[in-house]
């Protein structure tokens, strides 16, 4: 809904007298360009899609925004200006949380640099070419070529067209002005819609209008401030246009390219699975040593430690187990209340009950000496290692090269640290 921080007065916009609003600069919430990127998304949500091309990428922003979906394989961006793709393609790289929670399916991320009336055989085929706020920029001879292009010889499934409407310029205080000095026109909707029907009838698809920006109270026939057309091809009556086209024409630069990280990785699958195991090791430890003495975990787990404690700890040395405390805490020392168990099972991520009843009925951590063992079946236990993971030769085969396991190889095992270490 397009909002004024000032009172905005449209009364005389119905009769068709613009003179009568006052001039102040409308704000749309969430922002105009947000509006469009979101409905792009939503569409995406909604169709599954695969394969995206953006022509007209500009910063990425929009493919920076569809990256998150997990139907996403292939994002594609095209822009004819490479100064942008490279100061914005920094912000399309995978981050250290892509690694720490990888997809389910491979993604590549790829950007070119050339224009959207140019072929490339490379974005045949795609399930969605999104075209935001572009055809505006395009002089007359390319907006002639545009159609033959993008929906000839690229023939997506669907194409999404945005555009300004002109019909709304007249609530900013630019007036009739285009709203971009690069901008060669801006059509009202009825320009827009002529257009779309003639290029959707010539090129076997059908396109529904929309649109973002709602105009403020008392302008509603001015329609959208970006209006918007939704194609999408007839597969029922299919038809072979370009077909003497080369199906190999590489014009485009390629710019960029990345493969995100997948659980179709192997070496992704086996980094997951070390840090999940480490991870849950590691706070089953904490909560061991904990139970076992109090002061002790009181500095271990303390960021700013009591000098007079630390010296307290140093005093008393390591804990010493007799071969009646070393049975005693065999399952993880005294008796645990049920709101300690679950306190020592889950710390971390929440489970569901069916994950923590197979977590709680899984073997127990033990303690021989001073090292803390977990057993394999109870890592195999944890969702997200048994998602990877189906069996314990599986769960050995990623593991063994990189932790210390037991002389039988059914746990692992760490050492408890001593006063040193806290």
């Amino acid at each position: 809904m397009a909002e004024n921080k000032t009172e905005f007065q449209c009364n005389g916009v119905v009769g068709g007298n613009f003179e009568a609003v006052r001039k102040k600069w409308i704000e749309f919430d969430p922002p105009l360009y947000k509006q469009r990127y979101f409905f792009v998304k939503d569409l995406v949500n909604q169709h599954k899609t695969k394969k995206v091309a953006d022509l007209g990428c500009g910063d990425n922003t929009l493919l920076w925004i569809l990256k998150i979906h997990s139907c996403a394989e292939l994002l594609v961006g095209v822009d004819i200006n490479d100064s942008v793709l490279h100061y914005s393609r920094n912000k399309l790289s995978p981050s250290w949380g892509d690694q720490l929670s990888p997809r389910d399916l491979d993604l590549t991320v790829t950007l070119y640099i050339g224009s959207a009336v140019e072929r490339d055989s490379r974005l045949r085929g795609f399930d969605l070419i999104t075209c935001i706020e572009l055809i505006e920029h395009l002089n007359s001879e390319d907006l002639a070529r545009f159609p033959e292009v993008v929906f000839g010889y690229f023939s997506p499934s669907m194409i999404v067209i945005s555009t300004p409407n002109s019909e709304f310029n007249p609530l900013f205080p630019s007036g009739n002005a285009l709203r971009d000095l690069d901008h060669k026109f801006e059509w009202n909707r009825m320009q827009f819609q002529t257009w779309a029907l003639d290029v959707a009838n010539r090129y076997n698809y059908s396109v529904e209008f929309t649109g973002v920006g709602e105009p403020p109270a008392g302008a509603e026939n001015v329609g959208y401030c970006t209006q918007i057309g939704i194609f999408r091809k007839n597969e029922a009556k299919a038809t072979e246009l370009c077909i003497s086209e080369q199906d190999d024409e590489h014009v485009y630069e390629l710019f960029y390219t990345e493969l995100y990280p997948s659980l179709q990785q192997e070496k992704v699958r086996k980094f997951v699975v070390l840090n999940e195991v480490y991870r849950q090791v590691y706070l089953m430890r904490r909560r061991f040593i904990k139970i076992l003495d109090p002061l002790a975990a009181s500095i271990f787990n303390s960021a700013d430690c009591d000098p007079a404690k630390v010296e307290e700890r140093r005093l008393l040395g390591p804990p010493m187990f007799t071969d009646a405390r070393l049975a005693e805490i065999r399952l993880l020392g005294p008796p645990f209340t049920e709101a300690e168990k679950t306190e020592f099972i889950l710390l971390g991520p929440a489970f569901t009950e069916a994950e923590k009843t197979k977590i709680v009925n899984s073997p127990k951590p033990f303690c021989v000496g001073n090292e803390f063992c977990v057993p394999l079946e109870r890592l195999l236990a944890y969702p997200k290692v048994n998602r990877i993971c189906d069996s314990i030769d599986t769960l050995k085969m990623y593991i063994a090269d990189t932790v210390t396991l037991s002389s039988d190889g059914s746990a692992m095992k760490v050492d408890i640290p001593d006063h040193d270490d806290y």
